[in-house]
């Protein structure tokens, strides 16, 4: 009994020790979703399967578990698309809202739902798969349009609140609070995202986090999971990010991004010791590539920097993300440590050699003359100086085409179809439509950086 009075006194004191102000209040957001639901829809997608999908569901469970996954299952119908579904919020009264990539990536169809369930269907304005951020537009006009927060005042510990469709769960909503900020998942996103503790699940994806005064932070993008569902972790993209990505594709219809040309790592410990510095900090390059605005600037690996502006970076993703708000042609000033001591180097930035292209230079290859079931888009200029070829880029591949039974995936680069020269999508609708029937022809790629020549059985 003893022991159980010591404690109880020990945790009164301590709780006595906390400042009235930090008082934990639960918050109430029930005014805020009456308020802010009629401007979240329920976006509805139609998708093409590939071919390895169809084949999947080609197999039943039992006969993979005892055949092997090549089993064929003959006289099997499996429909070549599927339905899927996410959330995302209108940004303008004209109609333009938000949602993410994945949501409506491969859509051969989208439509909307409202909280009053009417629906309508959707165009997919464009869309970056860096930044998993999708643009759709609707025709009309007074639509609810939400407030635009400031990601930047959002402090950890801070309640947020998001609204989606988990599951297929109409306008459901969770709340938690702000866990971390500028959150790097992996280098292949340029994402400082925004790491709640909000329920999250699939069908969330595109849906917006409110902050308390009821303006969007963030766009809900992604969880970390090891069973598919909530486990803590939720991940939003910074409204700031997505409404410039946002602006960028309904303006010029592509995303431009700044470009150093570095690789770089973070400073451990051993690095700090190694590099005479008195903690781990900094941005360490590896590698500079060449004719780039880092060689330009006689940045050298080893070189460590230090502040971006005048922005210490204490890690690498500091750097990152500061690169990946700036525009091409923009400068900017790097302190860089060398050998021990200071120096200062001024960069002026490029196009990004992975810029999204424009929406509207990708094109079906349909008209006259026989389907081949591709998609294809013109190369970007960045792309045509990396490449030193010309062609046309396949975007996508109908499962069961003449083009997938030739072998074309998607990713592939065309520069010649029937010994015609491909330099462009009106050149290669061109060569389509005086494409011979019932015979052979030869397409030549560029996969991987290796040029094949395939075999197209026009039929």
């Amino acid at each position: 009994m003893r022991y159980f009075r010591e404690m109880a006194l020990a945790v009164a004191i301590s709780t006595a020790a906390i400042p009235s102000s930090f008082a934990a209040t639960p918050v109430d957001f029930s005014q805020l979703v009456q308020t802010v639901t009629p401007s979240v829809v329920i976006v509805k997608v139609t998708k093409k399967l590939t071919q390895d999908e169809m084949m999947q569901q080609q197999m039943p469970d039992l006969l993979r578990r005892f055949f092997g996954p090549n089993i064929q299952i003959p006289n099997q119908r499996v429909p070549q698309e599927q339905s899927a579904y996410g959330s995302g919020f209108f940004i303008s009264k004209d109609g333009y809202i938000l949602t993410n990539h994945h949501v409506i990536d491969n859509a051969s169809k989208v439509t909307i739902a409202f909280s009053d369930r009417r629906e309508l269907d959707a165009e997919v304005v464009g869309s970056d798969a860096r930044t998993d951020v999708a643009v759709l537009k609707v025709k009309g006009d007074n639509f609810p349009a939400l407030r635009i927060g400031n990601p930047d005042t959002l402090k950890v510990g801070e309640p947020v609140l998001a609204i989606g469709s988990p599951f297929g769960f109409d306008y459901s909503a969770s709340a938690g609070i702000v866990s971390a900020k500028s959150r790097t998942m992996s280098r292949e996103t340029a994402v400082p995202f925004i790491q709640t503790d909000a329920a999250l699940n699939p069908g969330n994806s595109g849906g917006p986090l409110f902050n308390q005064n009821g303006e969007v932070v963030g766009v809900n993008s992604r969880i970390f999971s090891g069973t598919g569902g909530y486990m803590g972790l939720s991940f939003s993209i910074p409204i700031d990010v997505a409404m410039d990505v946002a602006g960028q594709i309904r303006s010029s219809g592509k995303v431009s991004r700044a470009y150093l040309g570095v690789m770089l790592q973070d400073i451990d410990r051993n690095l700090a010791e190694a590099y005479n510095l008195s903690r781990p900090e900094g941005a360490l390059i590896t590698q500079v590539s060449p004719n780039t605005p880092a060689s330009k600037a006689d940045l050298k690996a080893g070189d460590i920097v230090l502040a971006y502006n005048g922005t210490p970076i204490s890690r690498t993703t500091d750097l990152i993300n500061l690169i990946n708000r700036a525009r091409p042609n923009q400068s900017a000033n790097l302190s860089v440590q060398r050998n021990g001591k200071q120096i200062s180097a001024n960069v002026t930035f490029t196009n990004s050699p992975d810029d999204t292209p424009a929406a509207e230079n990708v094109k079906t290859n349909e008209g006259k003359g026989p389907s081949l079931g591709i998609q294809s888009r013109d190369l970007t200029q960045a792309e045509r100086d990396r490449l030193k070829v010309n062609g046309v880029v396949i975007a996508d591949v109908l499962p069961s085409s003449l083009a997938a039974r030739a072998g074309l995936q998607p990713g592939d680069l065309i520069t010649q179809l029937n010994n015609q020269e491909v330099s462009n999508t009106a050149e290669l609708q061109k060569a389509i439509r005086s494409l011979p029937s019932s015979k052979v022809v030869r397409v030549a790629i560029v996969r991987d950086g290796l040029p094949i020549i395939l075999g197209l059985r026009i039929e």
